[in-house]
């Protein structure tokens, strides 16, 4: 007794005496642009997805990132918009975001998530250049899997849900289980409002796009001009080529979705950025974003199948680096063309759009 006492009666009064730290107050956010990759420096160079954001929108203000993959965010105090690097794949997206939605110094409580990437395009459905807010988000990247040597006759291929045995089989596994989360379905409202917005945004050609356009005989939507389009992403880390693969995601978005969408554009971080918003979600069980407060616009850099005549592998060798996808210079600046206005509209009229979401 003795001693505790005379040890207390002994500490420094600084310490008890000190006063707390102020309490610095987070950033307001009122949109979040979500890039995935960066092909060099910021500014300055060959633009990945985030440079024209940095140059032009702009976002000037650097903040410090370092438990994310970039390490940097870039921020517009004035509009209160913030850029980000997620680095490619599920898995650095899920990293990258987690570690944003948990940083106490912002307020995303009523933040808009907009993703601004490239991806491959269904020739089927459209063509590279173009532009496709999504609707839905079907996982492509949890299954069983047979190798197609190896399946029955009857199979159109060896995919089956992990919760299954078998090809499309009904009644269809639950969406989101234990397995998996196999698919999302974004506010259609909010979809459709920035189409409306940005539907006749002009994109950008070129002779090198027109004349990859032309290789796809028998395919006329990819053989129009690029357009500003709604369209369903399919969502794995796996970069899949050929018209065998293409035919078995346009099968598995529509198994998922029960027929309601159509397989349009092909990505890699989708999947996981639906997921973590959707875990840190809901605001009046203490979540920390709303999720119904996202959009994902996706622009054609490539085809996912070659033209006739030529083989997949021989198309995975053309389009196997950045650099060589025939739309990369198109599609990373139609990205910014289309997304930017809808994050100039929100953060300009914010006093409206805090509350009401389109």
């Amino acid at each position: 007794m003795g001693i505790l006492a005379g040890f207390w009666l002994h500490l420094p009064a600084p310490a008890l005496a000190q006063p707390p730290a102020a309490v610095r107050a987070p950033i307001p956010v009122r949109v979040v642009v979500v890039t995935t990759f960066e092909l060099g420096a910021d500014t300055g160079d060959l633009p990945g997805e985030f440079q024209n954001w940095v140059e032009r929108f702009p976002l000037s203000q650097k903040i410090p990132a370092p438990a994310t993959y970039h390490e940097v965010l870039r921020y517009n105090p004035e509009l209160h918009v913030l850029g980000m690097v997620s680095g490619e794949g599920p898995t650095r997206m899920a990293a990258a975001m987690t570690s944003l939605i948990l940083d106490p110094r912002f307020d995303l409580s009523h933040a808009y998530f907009i993703l601004a990437g490239i991806a491959g395009i269904d020739p089927h459905a459209g063509t590279v250049g173009s532009a496709a807010w999504a609707r839905y988000v079907v996982n492509g990247g949890a299954a069983h899997f047979i190798d197609p040597r190896q399946v029955p006759a009857d199979w159109p291929d060896g995919f089956t849900p992990v919760q299954g045995d078998r090809p499309y089989q009904q009644p269809r596994p639950p969406v989101h289980s234990i397995a998996a989360d196999m698919a999302y379905a974004l506010r259609p409202s909010l979809v459709q409002w920035a189409y409306r917005l940005t539907r006749n945004t002009p994109l950008p050609d070129s002779p090198a796009l027109k004349k990859q356009r032309q290789r796809y005989v028998g395919f006329p939507r990819a053989q129009e001009q690029p357009e500003v389009m709604l369209g369903d992403t399919i969502s794995g880390e796996t970069f899949w080529v050929g018209s065998l693969m293409n035919g078995w995601a346009e099968r598995w978005v529509a198994y998922w979705t029960g027929g309601a969408a159509r397989m349009v554009t092909t990505a890699e971080e989708d999947i996981a950025l639906c997921q973590v918003l959707h875990q840190q979600g809901d605001l009046q069980a203490g979540g920390h974003v709303d999720p119904k407060r996202l959009l994902i616009l996706r622009t054609a850099s490539n085809f996912d199948m070659p033209p006739q005549g030529v083989s997949a592998a021989s198309m995975l060798a053309e389009e196997s680096h950045e650099e060589g996808m025939s739309g990369l210079k198109a599609s990373t600046t139609a990205a910014y063309e289309v997304a930017s206005p809808v994050v100039r509209e929100l953060a300009t009229h914010w006093a409206h759009y805090e509350k009401t979401v389109p």
